[in-house]
């Protein structure tokens, strides 16, 4: 028998990001008590500044019952592994073999549960945003990075890791030939081609800013668009949901269906039965707040 906690139990809830940790002691019943926005830097800084947000946010309003982390990747996620908990080969100078969760658990003696940041915002979406009432759901964010975390019935996807959506190798766009790609592993990767550290890479500043838009956003439209057709075809799920920094830029998502609903050219039924693909792909209904309730969802689990 599952027991659900109290909803006066605290949770202690963060969103680790390339560019940001979002902290957060929450309430059960999903009340935010405190928050804090802390800047991605070298791991000591960071880590630290999060134990000081928690410990004084715990001193105010009481004792954290568990934790749940949402990390960047590539982390270790297998419980039986002697590295459970850290990151791996991340391109992120200085961070891999960071062991995110050890550092809670130290501080304050309390379970810490782990996944990936696209996993925990997949999970809150499934539970409660765009995908209620659906069984499988995949949630892309488009960033620092790129990266995707599938749901079905309830569930992330874990396997001998956990998806890495962000480096499936896509066809260079004939326009973007000088680009050699950003990503220090497989170079041209869609990460490597169009994630925010990519776009700025080419161009030298952020999508929005930038003055040959239309250009810009049907490359990396294009480049999108591809990733949505392998996620449709290979996981067949019901919804998928993107955001991130990069998807800030209003005009992109219309971009991305228009270029998705081609590539797919009628071939699967959820094209047929919506081919401007409006339905199928949305923006994200927690807006910027999935990864951190899906952090909260991840302790609430535990307990």
């Amino acid at each position: 028998m599952t027991v659900k906690p109290p909803e006066d139990s605290l949770i202690g809830a963060v969103e680790a990001g390339g560019s940001k940790f979002q902290c957060a002691l929450v309430r059960g019943d999903g009340q935010v008590l405190a928050d804090r926005r802390i800047p991605t830097t070298d791991p000591g800084e960071t880590l630290a500044r999060v134990l000081g947000f928690f410990a004084e946010a715990q001193h105010r309003l009481g004792a954290a019952r568990a934790f749940g982390i949402g990390t960047f990747g590539p982390v270790d996620l297998d419980p039986g592994s002697p590295t459970y908990g850290r990151l791996l080969t991340t391109p992120k100078p200085g961070w891999a073999g960071t062991d995110v969760r050890q550092a809670l658990i130290e501080r304050f003696e309390r379970p810490v549960a782990i996944d990936t940041d696209v996993n925990a915002a997949a999970l809150a979406e499934a539970r409660c945003g765009a995908g209620r009432g659906l069984r499988s759901l995949v949630y892309v964010t488009v960033g620092t990075g790129i990266g995707g975390g599938v749901v079905q019935d309830g569930r992330t996807l874990h396997g001998s890791t956990h998806p890495e959506m962000g480096h499936i190798l896509v066809r260079r766009d004939p326009r973007d030939a000088g680009f050699a790609g950003v990503c220090p592993f497989h170079g041209d990767c869609l990460e490597g081609l169009a994630s925010g550290t990519a776009i700025e890479a080419r161009w030298g500043a952020r999508l929005d800013a930038l003055a040959t838009s239309t250009d810009a956003l049907d490359l990396i439209g294009g480049y999108l668009a591809q990733l949505v057709v392998s996620i449709a075809l290979l996981t067949a799920c019901e919804r998928i949901v993107i955001g991130g920094g990069v998807m800030t830029h209003g005009a992109l998502l219309p971009r991305i269906r228009n270029a998705a609903s081609r590539f797919i050219n009628g071939y699967l039924p959820v094209a047929r039965a919506d081919p401007t693909l409006e339905a199928y792909l949305v923006p994200p209904a927690l807006g910027e707040r999935s990864g951190i309730i899906g952090a909260a969802l991840l302790a609430q689990r535990m307990l």
